[in-house]
Order: structure tokens, then sequence, then C-alpha cells
């Protein structure tokens, strides 16, 4: 099979549009599809980011589309190494990036998705949030008395509050579409060992200890409750205006070049280009060239 379509397939292979009978355990962490080696990788990655480059570049100056990356995953998946890699080439300009942290207490006292409102991306811009509004079916989920602190009226949390929070978000999700806001959601699969392996990375680096809490080695003990929450997220959630892709990711390597890969084929999709200069503006270009060229 020829490269390039290859990294096609790399965005169909891990999307999810219809995820009813999706299972997380049936994606392989380690997997890394017809990727021979990291070397190949890092040079498709390369080439995928000029890509890239250009493409944004037609978005911005189109004006008309936005993207909204959203990327979840458990700790140490690889959210920031994902954006830094993935994002090198491109225009700042062109990108705005939010990290979504704990929910201070003015976000506490507004509605899950009051947050997340005002960070959506301007037209013909990549916006990018490291966790989301998704946060409030997995960790919340996972820690149900964190919805304590939400102040919500105590009919209103059920049983069925999880399910009503993926069904606000999926329409959240459709009315954002439909408004020419494009969402691509990551999900960054890893398996329990290589998070091990990734924790005590940042202990023997002095470099990463910041990223380090303590807090990390305890939510491992949720393990199975943080992959059934994803599970049912992306089952509730994934649609065609609104897709996952659920992305191996034990190999940071592999992971960047799949999301990369995503991003081409979603902004190919929309075809952006430069807008057209009509024959007054011409005119007017070739008054300003002639300008410019007799100026001393």
């Amino acid at each position: 099979m020829g490269t390039s379509k290859k990294l096609r397939d790399l965005a169909e292979r891990y999307r999810v549009t219809d995820g009813r009978h999706f299972r997380l355990r049936d994606v392989d962490p380690g997997e890394t599809a017809r990727i021979e080696s990291e070397d190949e990788a890092v040079q498709e990655l390369k080439a995928s980011s000029e890509k890239l480059r250009d493409l944004q570049e037609k978005l911005y100056a189109d004006n008309r589309w936005a993207i909204l990356i959203i990327l979840q995953g458990i700790d140490a998946a690889g959210k920031d190494g994902t954006i830094a890699h993935v994002m090198a080439g491109v225009n700042p300009e062109g990108c705005q990036v939010w990290s979504f942290k704990a929910p201070s207490k003015t976000d506490l006292d507004h509605d899950f998705l009051w947050r997340t409102a005002w960070c959506r991306p301007e037209r013909g811009r990549i916006g990018i949030w490291n966790r989301s509004y998704y946060e409030e079916v997995l960790v919340v989920r996972v820690h149900p008395e964190l919805l304590d602190a939400e102040n919500l009226p105590e009919r209103l949390v059920s049983k069925h509050i999880w399910k009503e929070r993926c069904e606000d978000i999926a329409a959240h999700e459709r009315y954002l579409a439909r408004n020419g806001v494009v969402p691509v959601k990551f999900l960054l699969h890893i398996s329990r060992e290589e998070q091990r392996r990734r924790l005590l990375a940042r202990l023997d680096e002095p470099r990463k200890n910041w990223k380090f809490e303590v807090g990390d080695v305890a939510e491992r003990e949720h393990w199975k409750d943080y992959q059934n929450a994803f599970e049912d997220m992306v089952r509730r959630t994934a649609s065609e205006q609104a897709p996952w892709y659920v992305v191996p990711a034990n190999h940071k390597w592999f992971a960047r070049l799949v999301v990369s890969r995503v991003l081409i084929e979603t902004l190919l999709g929309l075809d952006p280009s430069y807008p057209r200069v009509d024959a007054t503006r011409k005119r007017e270009l070739t008054k300003i060239r002639s300008a410019l060229e007799h100026q001393k």
C-alpha cells in the first residue's frame, strides 16, 4: 500500500460516528497500524505539518469555518505533547488553546457548559481544548461527590444524569456544527501499564517533576471506572457531525501522526481557499502597484 493511501486510512481507521456498538477494549492502545517505525512516523509528521500549515492558512483567509479540537484521555495520555508536536508548524495567530483544570467557584455557579462557551474558536481559526466539558461525564462521574459542589436542585440529580449530560453535549455539538464550528474529538487511549511508566518518568526526569501530582497515583485505583466512563461517553456522543477518534496512544509518535492526519483530512473536506479577487479589486491593486512603483 502506498504511503499516501496508508496515511489517509489512519483518519478513518479510528473514527467513530455511531457509538452504539463501540467497545473500548476492542482498541489496542499499543497498535501502530501499518506504520513500521518511529522514524517513519516522525518523517511523515514533518511532511504533514507542512500540509497542515498550508490548510490552516487557507482556513484563516477563507474565514467561514472554524475547527474545534477536543483532546481527552486519562492522566499522562499525552495531550500536552500532542498539541505541541502536531501544531508545531501552524501559525499561532490562527490557533486558540485552552486547558481546562478543576472548575472555579464561578464556574460551579453556572451550568456545566458555561465555562467553555466563551472559549469557542472564531471563524477561520483552530481552537484546541485540552480537556473540556466532557470532564463532567468523566471525572465527575467517577467521583459523583463532586456534584455536591455544583449545587444542583436535588430532583435534577438522578440516576439518568450522565445520560442526560451526554444528550446535552451531543445537542450542543450539533448546534456548533450547524454554525460552521466543526468538532473533532480525540480520545488518547493508553494502557494502565503505559500510564505507570509515564508517571515514573515524570519522577525520574527533573524537568517533568512539576507535572506530577500525588492524586495521579490515587486516580489509578479508579482505572476501570474511567474506562467504563470513556466507553459510555463515546457511545452516547459520537456522530457524523461530531465524530470521536479513539487513538491508540501507547506510542506517542503514532498518536501524534494519527491526530495530524485526521486534522488534514478534516480540513481537506472543508475545502478552504483564498478569497477570490474580482475585477474591481484587481483594478485597485493595479493602481496600488503603479503608485508604489513610482514612489522614490
